[in-house]
């Protein structure tokens, strides 16, 4: 006598004939179809003990009647495969409470395992599916279809609607951030606050106030970000940059929800979720003293990894091209690669990964005279990149041959000079690096305070000290 059905929905007769292939050698009874019709009414006949399907069939999605048959068929698992994956297909797999989400290409031992485990459990009701908007690719909080990303997605499917503690860990540039955000606005404290602290810009002495908030003698002082994101997410960027006397008030604060202001105070309780992101190797600085072994495993309950870009350059092209759609929504020319362009900058290694790619596209957006651009263009707005790339002493060597050619004879004068050349150097060379790096951040002076190693108030004082304010 056969065992378990299970049914199968796949526009692809290879993919059809392989999944059928192997489940009938273990002994289940497999019935196959690629019409989202014939599906429905083998649901409908109470047909199948667990649903293996694609999402993009030749009548309809899958998702079009996902809800009449969660329904319709509350107890039945069900597997999506999908070789069309976007963030939002994982997430809305599991918004409709699949039992679990499968890139295309997978590895059918990966699937037998999967439905061995699903039918264990098919006394566990299905969950209802929420109401979500399709959204364009270039509106996406993450981008790509390569098997990194696949990898990512399924990943932000599993935890998004739980509160687990997630570690984010890649290069500078690779989207923690945007990571971070996603896994909140899909997720169930969507409706919640989304708190973001940056504790690269923060100075060692002020990162437990604006983590505790600060309490006075008077009474009145100041909220700290853990009391802010109550209800919802707390993201701590760059948590690698934590010194040991805040990192040791946040472990408390994870055992237990409670935490005191900073400089006493009442005891308090917050419910956050925590998402924390770091560029650096969480575990050597472990061993290097650095960093707090239990804080360590208290953050690293969920380890994602986003791959640097040139570990995805297949992206390269659907990442260029939305980079350009939303160059247009903001104001920008609308403007097209041609295919020499797309070959340049798949063959570029992308040093600063996603954000360096973002930053040129919307360059030569801001620059280029013609509609249509090409690799010429994409080289020349490369070539202030690839100076950064040059030695140390190099860039010392232009820096004395400049100083030489405006200081050397006021720094020679026998009467000596006037006592203005540092100061002046200093403000010449720091005005314009600070509107680079705003001009990076498209005016984020969080971000830049991060970037060029500063306390954000220190950024802010220089900002208006050197009136740059009408520049941002």
């Amino acid at each position: 006598m056969k065992g378990p059905t299970i049914l199968v929905a796949d526009d692809d007769s290879s993919v059809r004939l392989v999944i059928s292939q192997t489940l009938a050698q273990e002994g289940y009874h497999v019935r196959a179809t690629n019409s989202v019709a014939t599906l429905w009414k083998w649901i409908q006949s109470g047909e199948g003990d667990l649903l293996i399907t694609d999402v993009y069939m030749p009548d309809k999605s899958i998702f079009d009647v996902m809800g009449d048959i969660r329904h319709e068929r509350p107890e039945l698992p069900i597997i999506v495969i999908s070789g069309q994956s976007t963030v939002l297909t994982a997430t809305m797999a599991s918004d409709h409470g699949v039992y679990d989400y499968l890139p295309k290409p997978f590895d059918i031992d990966n699937l037998s395992d999967a439905v061995k485990r699903a039918l264990q459990k098919r006394t566990v009701k299905g969950v209802a599916p929420s109401s979500r908007k399709a959204e364009k690719d270039e509106a996406l909080p993450l981008i790509g279809r390569s098997t990194p990303m696949q990898n990512v997605y399924r990943v932000i499917a599993r935890v998004m609607n739980t509160d687990l503690t997630v570690l984010i860990e890649g290069e500078s540039g690779t989207g923690k951030d945007l990571c971070a955000k996603a896994i909140h606005d899909l997720g169930k404290r969507k409706d919640g606050p989304f708190v973001a602290v940056s504790l690269a810009a923060l100075q060692k002495e002020q990162v437990e106030a604006d983590l505790f908030g600060v309490s006075t003698e008077s009474g009145v002082g100041k909220t700290g970000r853990v009391e802010e994101a109550d209800g919802g997410t707390l993201y701590l960027d760059e948590v690698g940059d934590m010194p040991i006397e805040a990192q040791t008030r946040l472990l408390r604060f994870l055992q237990d929800g409670k935490f005191s202001p900073f400089g006493g105070g009442d005891v308090r309780q917050s419910d956050v979720r925590i998402i924390a992101s770091t560029k650096h190797d969480l575990q050597t600085l472990v061993d290097q003293g650095g960093f707090r072994e239990d804080l360590y495993y208290r953050l690293n309950v969920v380890s994602l990894k986003l791959p640097p870009l040139v570990d995805r350059k297949e992206d390269i092209l659907e990442l260029a091209s939305a980079f350009l759609v939303r160059a247009r929504r903001e104001g920008l020319p609308e403007k097209q690669l041609d295919k020499s362009a797309f070959d340049l900058l798949s063959a570029y290694d992308w040093p600063g990964n996603v954000r360096e790619l973002e930053n040129l596209i919307r360059r030569v957006a801001a620059l280029s005279p013609e509609p249509v651009i090409t690799a010429r263009e994409i080289e020349r707005e490369m070539r202030p990149v690839a100076k950064k790339e040059q030695s140390a002493g190099e860039f010392e060597a232009e820096v004395e041959a400049l100083l030489s050619r405006h200081f050397l004879a006021r720094l020679s004068a026998i009467d000596g000079a006037d006592g203005e050349i540092y100061s002046s150097v200093i403000e010449q060379v720091e005005r314009p690096l600070i509107k680079l790096a705003l001009a990076a951040t498209r005016g984020n002076k969080v971000r830049a305070a991060s970037i060029l190693g500063l306390n954000r108030n220190t950024l802010r004082s220089k900002i208006n000290g050197l009136r740059l304010s009408d520049t941002e």
